[in-house]
């Protein structure tokens, strides 16, 4: 892998040991599908649908953001459905390489596509961008489903945020070459900013394409249950979430937290989905809005890592609630922004809480849930996660109709409030 040289010598080989070469192929994919979630998702389609497919000579920037928004909630929705039948299907069998591939290779399609869909087609473009999430979303569960076969017992903490890392690393990567090329689109031969955004968009399927291929070839996944087919699946998957949501009800601080958890986290992935089309929707230029997020992304990085510290310091609820109240001052201090420079700083602020909030989220969970049953009850937690992402969009949709683009991204604040409130009234339950 000349990706990273001597990389496995120096850090994964001691703690990993024989896996290290599955463990990097794991990794690898985190660190090609995250140029979707970075240059498509977070990046340059919302700008772009505001300006090549949805200008403002055509709708308001206040209807460009509602139909983004509604977008973005479809999509998840529909992954959220579908998260308990091809959870079950990953489950069984020895089929999750094989749905992996299939859902990136949709993924990576539709990311292509994007380059032909023609100017003012907005409604295609909306609908290739919604398939690319579901393939996005969709690769995922079975990306993570792929952890407990690749990691050493005791060492999946370990190996789950060396693949994350990796994800910040690699999305980042590619998305500064992909703001280069549209800032200077002549160094690359380019005609114009347009054809760069367009080009990066292939770009980011071929990166994610290529960076698919070493989960393929290094990881063996097990052989399971017998494969069970499709009407199976769905009834067992849905069977399934129902005795899994009966045991949750049993225990106040896991549904409590789960409650919790699902408020602010939509508002966390709205924040990382709409924060650009803001930005555009208040008059800030292309490249203020994709450095801010450039900065975000590598800002993130040793931040997750020194949130991880803070946790252990002064308890993880608490340094959760704090990242949620980050989020709430940045989210009404958005209403004031007025240079480039406010951009910049809210960009470096929720860069410092990002992955602290999403990492710790997990951990807290895992303290909270009886160990025997940690598969099912983390099943539950995944497809919660799914279902995040589609209030926040719609109330910022709603909100950017009713009171105007400024204020749109206030509605958010009830999300990180009532999400915030319901996490205090969380209590862990003492050890044995």
């Amino acid at each position: 892998m000349p990706v990273i040289p001597n990389f496995e010598v120096v850090f994964l080989a001691p703690p990993i040991g024989k896996k290290w070469k599955s463990v990097l192929g794991w990794a690898l994919y985190d660190w090609g599908n995250s140029a979707f979630s970075t240059t498509i998702m977070a990046g340059f389609f919302p700008v772009f649908y505001g300006e090549f497919w949805r200008p403002e000579t055509i709708v308001s920037a206040e209807r460009s953001t509602f139909e983004l928004g509604f977008g973005n909630s479809v999509a998840s929705l529909l992954v959220a459905f579908m998260a308990p039948v091809i959870g079950t299907i990953a489950d069984k069998g020895s089929r999750k390489k094989r749905f992996l591939a299939t859902f990136a290779f949709l993924g990576v399609l539709m990311s292509a596509a994007l380059f032909v869909v023609p100017g003012g087609a907005w409604l295609p473009a909306l609908l290739v961008y919604g398939l690319a999430v579901v393939g996005f979303a969709g690769a995922n569960i079975f990306y993570d489903s792929l952890l407990v076969t690749v990691a050493p017992p005791g060492r999946e903490d370990f190996v789950s945020g060396f693949g994350y890392s990796l994800g910040y690393l690699g999305g980042g990567l590619l998305f500064a070459v992909n703001v280069l090329m549209v800032q200077r689109p002549e160094l690359f031969g380019i005609a114009d900013s347009g054809t760069a955004v367009r080009l990066s968009f292939l770009s980011v399927a071929v990166w994610w394409g290529v960076f698919t291929i070493p989960v393929l070839m290094t990881v063996e996944e097990p052989r399971g249950e017998r494969s069970v087919g499709l009407g199976e699946a769905v009834v067992a998957g849905w069977r399934q979430l129902a005795i899994t949501f009966r045991e949750i009800r049993a225990l106040r601080a896991v549904w409590m937290f789960l409650l919790a958890y699902w408020l602010y986290i939509d508002g966390v992935n709205t924040v990382i989905r709409m924060a650009v089309k803001f930005g555009h929707d208040l008059g800030f230029e292309t490249g203020t809005l994709i450095g801010a997020l450039l900065l975000t992304q590598f800002v993130g990085f040793p931040a997750a890592l020194l949130y991880g510290w803070l946790g252990e310091k002064i308890g993880t609820q608490r340094a959760i609630l704090i990242g949620i109240a980050v989020y709430g001052a940045t989210t009404i201090a958005s209403v004031f922004m007025s240079a480039p420079i406010h951009f910049y700083a809210l960009a470096v602020t929720i860069g410092l809480v990002q992955g602290g909030v999403q990492a710790l989220s997990r951990s807290y969970f895992g303290r909270l849930i009886p160990v025997e049953k940690a598969g099912e009850f983390f099943g539950f937690y995944n497809m919660l996660g799914k279902f995040a992402a589609i209030l926040g969009p719609t109330l910022m949709g709603i909100g950017g109709l009713m009171l105007g683009r400024r204020y749109s991204i206030v509605m958010l604040l009830v999300l990180f409030v009532v999400g915030g409130w319901l996490l205090t009234r969380v209590r862990e339950p003492k050890a044995a």
